[in-house]
């Protein structure tokens, strides 16, 4: 069972290579206000870089445990890093019930958990590739708040325009999952078109 707590590696991590991508890749947190202090919470946006999950891990003091494919579990260069600091190891190309537990036993702890619903990163022309349902649906199970994000810009040295946008939180109250799914696409989408100006 995994619990909403910080890992050790979590922890130092954040301390110490928090300031170094800081430094490097300077980037705008916009409305980070709205990542709310306590209770649970699915953080869920676009995903166009490996680094993406570092921009909303250095806006929160909360542990966000990630979701990430298993492919970087099996990969003994970088398998340690992502077992250490919390990421849950999905497999994208079955039906993954462990992986869901994991990210339902987080959530139903009071923690947060962090995930892209595109479910993958996008390299096409298109703004946003069409989300899948995990994101809503684990809301849906554990009344948790949805706090979608925007991450536009380039992950370049001291970086002029990257920046995360974050949007109000909302819950699913009322409404069905591709309900749910789409005002969640929909406010990504648009704040996406908001930044890229």
């Amino acid at each position: 069972m995994m619990n909403s707590k910080a890992p050790l590696l979590y922890k130092i991590s954040r301390v110490v290579l928090g300031p170094i991508f800081k430094w490097y890749y300077n980037p705008t947190i916009v409305n980070k206000e709205y990542i709310p202090k306590k209770g649970s919470i699915v953080i869920a946006g676009n995903h166009k870089h490996l680094f993406d999950q570092c921009l909303t891990i250095i806006a929160t003091k909360r542990p966000i445990h990630y979701m990430a494919k298993k492919e970087y579990f099996d990969d003994k260069k970088v398998a340690w890093f992502f077992k250490g600091t919390g990421c849950i190891s999905v497999d994208r190309k079955n039906k993954d019930p462990k992986a869901k537990q994991a990210a339902l036993d987080v959530l139903n702890d009071n923690g947060a958990i962090g995930i892209f619903p595109e479910g993958t990163r996008n390299r096409t022309d298109a703004i946003l590739l069409p989300f899948k349902f995990g994101a809503v649906s684990l809301a849906e199970k554990t009344d948790s708040y949805i706090v979608p994000f925007a991450i536009t810009g380039d992950y370049k040295f001291r970086s002029k325009n990257l920046k995360i946008t974050y949007g109000k939180p909302f819950k699913i109250n009322g409404m069905s999952l591709e309900e749910a799914n789409d005002k969640l696409y929909k406010t990504v989408e648009k704040l996406l078109k908001q930044n890229a100006r």
